[in-house]
């Protein structure tokens, strides 16, 4: 397929603009077939302060790397000067890892433009909101939106993917890099939220219904009134933005995706890393949607710190985008961090194969390291690569070259690991935009008066303590989103703040409950519609009737307080605070009541049978270990108790099923001492020790280590 000329890119540059607002077709994915989990890095040969390509990939070859991600960093490599592509610098690479069998995922290298490109348009850098205009140095620090700078990122993808797309060592395409609007909200964004807005409510006296624009005399005439970004206050407006700044992001990668499918050959996967954790800066479903395979960049705690929960946050998240297995695209493989006085620790011995491992096991098929070697300048130099400054073989080069023959040999077995989770967490990235805008617990204006106010206290802090409480009681969790079609498949669902949802998402959750399902609902959720719109019902709204109870009033608590006769036997745990809402029971059982001379007469924590199933729902904050016993209380309602609720504290396991159909159990010690437990799953083998594992075995896990048995 030939490349455009300016005149053909300029019209396609201007057509992602209309499908900013109208949306764009999705890119039919492909699943990929491995026989073997992917293990590699990202190599940056370009970087390297001497010619030692033969050297590297010898290296490599002998440590088993399997894939090797390239070229999503460099564009002033590929296009040095306007208009002009080298390729000769990575085709030598690209051949050399061919020849050893090395498999190579290329980049779409747009996240970070060029000098003769800014010094060409200086407009494409972004602008935010206030007017301030970035400068140049740091990458990301350009308008995704901006025509010019699509020309330029469509002329070069086209370029370097129609030149490699039919290399046989190219299995995919990395679109751009952990991409997000980067607070773009320059005069021509703004132009086109009011074009979205047009697009989603067609007249301004349908917005001035939504957003409650009577209020403060702000009732819009015409689509030319609408005011800027810049000093909205309304809740309604805040959201809006911010779903449009996801809009922005999903749009921009189908848009590059788009043309990368254009020239892809069959078999090629399309994918993009996502940074690690729960990030609200775009709308991760939407974009999965479009992706082949998910990928995702988790950094995590290491030495004493190491306890596996984030490798399982991350691998739980970027798995249930799609249902599907995913890539861990880069890692910690030495110290991470942009100084050397950041975090700068390494890891022990074994920790680097177990974190692999932790990545397998949630269902990864493929773990990749940031990256091959330590670079020698610019801001990532302290963010070290398997091979130090001194580009020479050392203990984390011998523990990756370990972990590399272990996978030639049992990687068979744990590839395309299927697993069928029975909890589930709902997250709702609307919820959290929406109380960052009317925020249940900060520290400002006449709060500012007490000091014991918990300001860490919000939705993502509440998600993440209902996430590291499953897994502590070793229990594996799926993510689901508003968008699940479905949540019939758990038996137990978590939902913190749904502070915004639609009629229908309420709708759905009573019906997951009246059909058999058990729910744990949490304060202020049902609040708002989907438009961050308070309900002009009683709370909590359409969930008033399975929940079993009402509330009309709530109150903030400036300190702590305990729940009467410690009901869960948690002893100092036993207490909650920064928030109560006043329930009055309809039908519900009270599991706690606060021990408070006023608010005693309220229950905190109720339960009501709805349907067939149960709709547990706290009322406060609950501590970490008051919030843990109430998740294994809802686990033995559930029957979702069990043999990994007995294990070692330090011990996790995860389970699934694997390509030939055997289920296979990991046990992974996240400790620096030896660890034993009895094995009461079905006969098998330890597939790294080569020893058969009978039921009710008493089984020994050296420190950092880990089991691996598949039933027979």
């Amino acid at each position: 397929m030939s490349v455009p000329d300016r005149k053909q890119l300029s019209i396609v540059a201007v057509c992602w603009l209309v499908h900013v607002v109208l949306g764009l077709s999705a890119v039919c994915a492909q699943a990929p077939q491995l026989e073997y989990p992917l293990y590699g890095v990202s190599y940056y040969h370009e970087y390297m302060p001497y010619e030692r390509l033969e050297q590297d990939v010898q290296l490599m070859e002998k440590a088993g790397v399997s894939v090797v991600r390239l070229g999503e960093s460099t564009w002033s490599s590929w296009e040095p000067r306007e208009g002009v592509f080298e390729y000769e610098w990575m085709e030598k690479v690209i051949d050399r890892l061919h020849r050893a069998r090395i498999k190579v995922i290329l980049g779409t290298p747009t996240y970070s433009i060029p000098p003769w490109l800014y010094r060409k348009h200086p407009e494409v850098l972004v602008t935010r909101l206030g007017g301030e205009k970035a400068s140049y140095g740091l990458r990301q620090n350009m308008d995704i939106t901006n025509p010019t700078y699509l020309f330029y990122c469509e002329r070069l993808i086209r370029n370097v993917v129609s030149h490699f797309c039919r290399h046989p060592a190219v299995i995919g395409y990395q679109i751009d890099n952990e991409t997000k609007s980067y607070g773009t909200a320059g005069p021509n964004v703004q132009l086109g939220f009011v074009d979205y807005l047009k697009q989603r409510f067609g007249t301004p006296a349908r917005l001035n219904e939504v957003w409650g624009l009577t209020y403060w005399g702000q009732l819009l005439n015409d689509w030319d009134e609408f005011p800027p970004r810049d000093g909205a206050v309304n809740p309604g407006y805040k959201l809006e933005w911010t779903r449009y700044e996801h809009h922005l992001v999903t749009n921009f990668l189908t848009w590059q995706a788009n043309i990368v499918k254009e020239y892809r050959k069959p078999g090629q996967l399309i994918i993009h890393n996502f940074d690690g954790g729960i990030r609200t800066d775009r709308d991760e479903y939407e974009i999965a949607r479009v992706l082949d395979v998910t990928g995702v960049n988790p950094y995590h705690l290491v030495q004493d710190d190491l306890d596996g929960w984030s490798i399982a946050l991350n691998g739980d998240l970027c798995r249930s985008l799609k249902q599907k297995n995913y890539f861990v695209v880069e890692t910690n493989a030495q110290t991470v961090g942009w100084a050397s006085s950041s975090y700068q620790f390494p890891p022990w011995d074994g920790q680097l194969r177990l974190n692999v491992y932790g990545h397998l096991a949630s269902g990864a098929d493929m773990v990749a390291y940031w990256h091959w070697h330590s670079i020698h300048a610019g801001n990532e130099m302290f963010w070290k690569g398997i091979l130090s400054h001194d580009l020479e073989p050392n203990r984390v080069y011998s523990e990756m070259s370990r972990v590399g023959r272990e996978l030639q040999e049992v990687g068979p077995a744990l590839v395309n690991l299927k697993k069928r989770n029975q909890v589930a967490i709902l997250y709702s990235v609307d919820s959290f935009h929406a109380l960052e805008a009317m925020p249940f617990n900060r520290k400002n204006g006449v709060m500012s008066n007490f000091e014991t106010f918990e300001e860490t206290t919000d939705y993502l802090s509440l998600l993440h303590q209902f996430h590291k409480g499953l897994y502590d009681l070793n229990v594996e969790t799926d993510i689901v989103f508003p968008q699940t079609p479905s949540f019939e498949s758990y038996r137990l669902l978590i939902v913190p703040p749904l502070f915004v949802a639609s009629d229908s998402l309420v709708d759905k959750l009573v019906e997951y409950v009246r059909n058999g399902g058990n729910l744990l609902l949490t304060f202020k959720s049902g609040f708002c519609d989907e438009y961050a719109r308070v309900r002009w019902s009683r709370m909590p709204g359409g969930f008033r009737k399975a929940c079993g109870f009402s509330y009309q009033e709530a109150s903030t608590l400036t300190k702590p307080v305990a729940l009467r006769d410690d009901p869960y036997r948690v002893g100092q745990d036993n207490q909650v605070s920064v928030w109560a809402e006043m329930l009055m029971a309809e039908g519900a059982t009270t599991l706690a009541s606060y021990d408070h001379h006023f608010f005693g007469k309220y229950p905190a924590i109720t339960r009501n049978r709805f349907g067939k199933g149960t709709l547990t729902y706290e009322g406060t904050v609950l501590s970490d270990g008051l919030q843990r016993k109430v998740l294994l209380e809802l686990l033995e309602l559930a029957g979702l108790t069990g043999p990994d609720q007995k294990l070692p504290s330090t011990v996790k396991a995860r389970h699934g099923q694997n390509r030939m159909g055997r289920q296979v159990h990991y046990y992974l010690n996240y400790s620096g001492q030896p660890q034993t437990f009895v094995y009461t799953r079905g006969a098998g083998r330890d597939l790294i020790g080569q020893r058969r594992v009978a039921t009710s075995q008493t089984v020994e896990v050296n420190p950092w280590d880990l089991v691996i048995v598949e039933e027979e």
